[in-house]
């Protein structure tokens, strides 16, 4: 398999780069094109799940539905041309991912709890792998020297000291994260700073 990461020592300025913007949920009545999309499902004022891929929306007699499936089966029907089961969720009932404005370095995700509102999903600002806690599992933001942002990515190992002295954390992409579950394949992994790094 191909190298699908760049050099993650290239640059050394991190204190330049701007942090990942944020995850900002938007309906899917008010989205287009919704195969493979990132999505929430819930009701407002009980609760959200996440961790889920969509299909295009059907109509089924007057209401429209979107095919939903945990995110592992979207990337194995992807990857192994196979049909996997999509629940039909009323469109009123799905939120898609979607990423918001970033927000400027020095504006720092306040440690504290933050209370939200019942009505629609949180907003989720991504935190430095640093202050995330345990990172292992969790959906990664990889910082590139250009400002640019790699998504789709995993966190493989917790935060431990490299050969050179840095603080980093091992990572893959997300469909090798999948893989490794379904296949028991072990995926290509990348050493990034954890200056670099942040969690969803």
């Amino acid at each position: 398999m191909s190298e699908p990461f760049d050099d993650p020592f290239k640059g050394q300025d991190y204190w330049k780069l701007d942090p990942p913007r944020p995850i900002l949920p938007v309906p899917a009545t008010m989205t287009g094109n919704l195969r493979g999309r990132r999505i929430l499902i819930g009701l407002p004022g009980l609760g959200w799940r996440g961790d889920l891929r969509a299909d295009e929306k059907v109509i089924q007699g007057s209401r429209t539905y979107v095919p939903v499936m945990p995110e592992s089966e979207w990337y194995r029907a992807e990857s192994e041309q196979t049909e996997v089961f999509a629940a039909l969720v009323p469109v009123d009932r799905v939120w898609v991912e979607d990423l918001g404005v970033p927000v400027p370095r020095g504006s720092a995700v306040s440690p504290e709890i933050e209370l939200v509102s019942l009505d629609e999903p949180p907003r989720r600002p991504a935190r430095p792998a640093e202050q995330a806690g345990s990172i292992t599992g969790r959906r990664a933001v990889r910082l590139l020297d250009d400002g640019g942002e790699q998504r789709d990515l995993r966190a493989t190992t917790e935060l431990y000291t490299s050969e050179k002295g840095d603080i980093c954390a091992r990572v893959c992409i997300e469909l090798d994260w999948y893989r490794w579950a379904w296949s028991g394949r072990v995926p290509q992994t990348l050493e990034v700073a954890a200056a670099l790094l942040w969690m969803e």
